[in-house]
This record gives C-alpha cells, sequence and structure tokens, in this order.
C-alpha cells in the first residue's frame, strides 16, 4: 500500500500543549498536515498554534478538560464546522502519580484512568463515525512501555496504559473493515515536563529521573509510522529491551524490579 500522505490531512491532537503533543504537533504541520489542538492551558495552546502555522501547516486550539463528554463532543463538531471532516485523531492526552498503591487515593486513581484511558475511548466512540468517511483514516494512541511491563510505585499509571494497550488491541481489528488504522505508540522514558506536573508524589522516583529520549525524536517516529501503515513502535531501544527481556525472563525482571525499588526507599 502506497505511503500516508499527510498533506492537508485533518488531525486532532488532544495534549498538545506540551511534550510529546507538542512535538507531534509540529511534526504533522511540517508534513503540511491541519491540526486542531486540544489542552486545558490555553495561552500554551495558542504559542503552539503559532509555531505550528510557522512551521507550514495550519492550526486551530481548543481548550478544555478531555475528560468532559461536552468538550468531547466539541472537538469533534469543530474539526466538521471547521474542515468537513477528520482523518485522524491523536490520543496523546496523559496525567500520572508516584508512590505506594497503599498510600494513594481513589481521586487520583481515577483521575489517571480517565485522562489516560476513558477519555481516549470516549473521544474515539465520538469520532469513528466521522473518521469512517475520512481520507486513509487513523488512530495514533500515544501508550507507554508500561503498557507492557508494569513497574513499581507507578500501579495506577501503569493500570491506564495496559487498558489503551488491550483496548488499542481490540479497536485496529474492528475498525479494519471500515478502513481506520490503529497506531500504538509504546515509548520508555522521555524528555519532558511530564514529572514535573505529577497528581501526587509520594516518596522519591525509583529510578531518580532517567536520561530519556527527546519528545521530537517520538515525534518524528511516530509520524513516520503513521505514514507507512504500522501498527505499533516502540521509539527508544531501553524500552524494546525491557519488554524483550520481560518475556523471555519475567521472574528476573521481577526480582530487579523489587531489588531497585527497596534500595530507592531505603
Amino acid at each position: 500500500m502506497a505511503r500516508r500522505s499527510l498533506v492537508e490531512r485533518r488531525v486532532l491532537i488532544t495534549g498538545a500543549s506540551s511534550g510529546i503533543g507538542r512535538e507531534l504537533s509540529l511534526a504533522l504541520s511540517r508534513r503540511g498536515a491541519r491540526v486542531l489542538l486540544s489542552a486545558r492551558r490555553e495561552k500554551w495552546l495558542d504559542a503552539v498554534a503559532s509555531e505550528c502555522n510557522r512551521a507550514g501547516g495550519s492550526a486551530e486550539r481548543l481548550a478544555g478538560d478531555v475528560t468532559d463528554a461536552a468538550y468531547q463532543d466539541a472537538l469533534v463538531q469543530h474539526a466538521v464546522a471547521s474542515w468537513g471532516g477528520l482523518d485522524v485523531l491523536v490520543n496523546n492526552a496523559g496525567v500520572s502519580a508516584h508512590g505506594r498503591f497503599a498510600d494513594g487515593d481513589d481521586a487520583t486513581l481515577r483521575r489517571i484512568m480517565e485522562v489516560n484511558f476513558l477519555a481516549a475511548a470516549e473521544l474515539t466512540r465520538r469520532a469513528i463515525p466521522v473518521l469512517s468517511s475520512g481520507t486513509r483514516p487513523a488512530i495514533v494512541n500515544i501508550g507507554s512501555i508500561l503498557g507492557h511491563r508494569g513497574i513499581p510505585l507507578n500501579s495506577e499509571y501503569c493500570a491506564s496504559k495496559f487498558a489503551l494497550r488491550g483496548w488499542s488491541e481490540s479497536l485496529r481489528a474492528e475498525l479494519a473493515p471500515l478502513g481506520i488504522d490503529v497506531l500504538l505508540v509504546s515509548p520508555g522514558t522521555t524528555e519532558t515536563e511530564f514529572f514535573d506536573h505529577l497528581l501526587a508524589k509520594r516518596g522519591a522516583l525509583p529510578w531518580g529521573k532517567a536520561k530519556g529520549i527527546p519528545a521530537a525524536t517520538v515525534a518524528r517516529q511516530t509520524v513516520r509510522a503513521l505514514e507507512r501503515g504500522r501498527r505499533e513502535i516502540f521509539p527508544n531501544w531501553r524500552g524494546r529491551a525491557l519488554v524483550l527481556a520481560n518475556r523471555l525472563f519475567p521472574r528476573m525482571v521481577d526480582r530487579v524490579m523489587v531489588r531497585l525499588t527497596s534500595r530507592r526507599q531505603d
């Protein structure tokens, strides 16, 4: 099959104000896409929209909380009103927390599941009827290596990303007859402000602030995978190595996780 052209394609991106979402918005704009930017921080969205326009794309933005059903409706309606439809949906919005699960609270658990998984699923359900009439339509779900291997002290986040991965696999089969591709992106540690905005931080991060790959690298690989019709990508080698090690030596990985976590909390 021929590569998917992104010129003039209509793309909705959640979590677009910073990190991977911002870099994806810019990378798609450089390909000539039209992007609708979604996030809560309106001033940040304005800045990203200006960058996208300068990069060669055409950007619009609509600020709001992606977990709100009325806002989800508004995003899809905005795309239809402005462009007549939608070709690509990028579910990127995400939050996290750190600490022992037993020391957490119900509100944090629910918020992480709502933003990372439920909002993506709900928005996608609203967008499917519009996407089904798009040009080479696709859904891009930004998951995580932690959707393949859970780690201690990030249990809520891991649960949300496991849910996103399982749902993506089911959705891919369901939407194939409609011609809608589903791409799952599973990055490892990425250089973003993500850990500066945790919903809760109960103790030191177990791995410290490990150096990750630039968010722009994740974005470039994601755009390339979208163009090529890929099913899933692992943008950094450490993530791929962890997934492989967990498949081949799960007990060994368990022991390493316990040892590292215990050492960090001594």
